[in-house]
């Protein structure tokens, strides 16, 4: 069974995860640096994601994607940044003509005792994939882990 797992985000990240034969492909959500004002701001490179998904599609593997909501307190243009990209994410894979559901962080932590800390996700990937762990070894790299983990999520509740 092949699953997709989508974190959603700047610094998120796609997993491409064979439950049987327990293969785990991991890329982080590929972004560039563009100036706006006089200011750098990165946002997703469509085309390297473009790129990216047609890599995947000739899999037809199943997608999940954490399906996030603004958080309190989370300003106008970062919830709109955010927002940007999740559909840019969901809108390639769509297009690509891939199965996708969605998933509620809250739905699929819980199912798979995913830790509150902000160092949870890599923990728990890390017990619950050991093979895997070198895909993310550093604290920036949680993205990494909750991509991997929703598509274990995925493949666990029937891609």
């Amino acid at each position: 069974m092949l699953v997709l797992g989508i974190d959603p985000g700047l610094d998120g990240a796609l997993a491409l995860l064979d439950s049987e034969l327990n293969l785990l492909e991991v890329w982080d959500v590929p972004t560039l640096e563009l100036s706006r004002n006089g200011k750098a701001k990165r946002e997703i490179d469509v085309q390297a994601l473009v790129d990216m998904v047609e890599g995947v599609v000739v899999y037809r593997p199943k997608v999940w994607i954490e399906n996030s909501t603004p958080m309190p307190g989370q300003g106008s243009a970062s919830t709109f940044a955010f927002g940007k990209t999740f559909g840019l994410l969901y809108g390639v894979c769509a297009a690509k003509k891939l199965v996708i559901e969605r998933v509620a962080p809250q739905k699929w932590k819980k199912a798979l005792a995913v830790p509150k800390e902000k160092d949870g996700a890599r923990a728990r990937a890390s017990v619950l994939m050991p093979a895997h762990s070198t895909h993310w070894p550093l604290k920036r790299h949680d993205g990494r882990a909750e991509a991997a983990l929703i598509a274990l999520y995925g493949a666990k509740v029937g891609a």
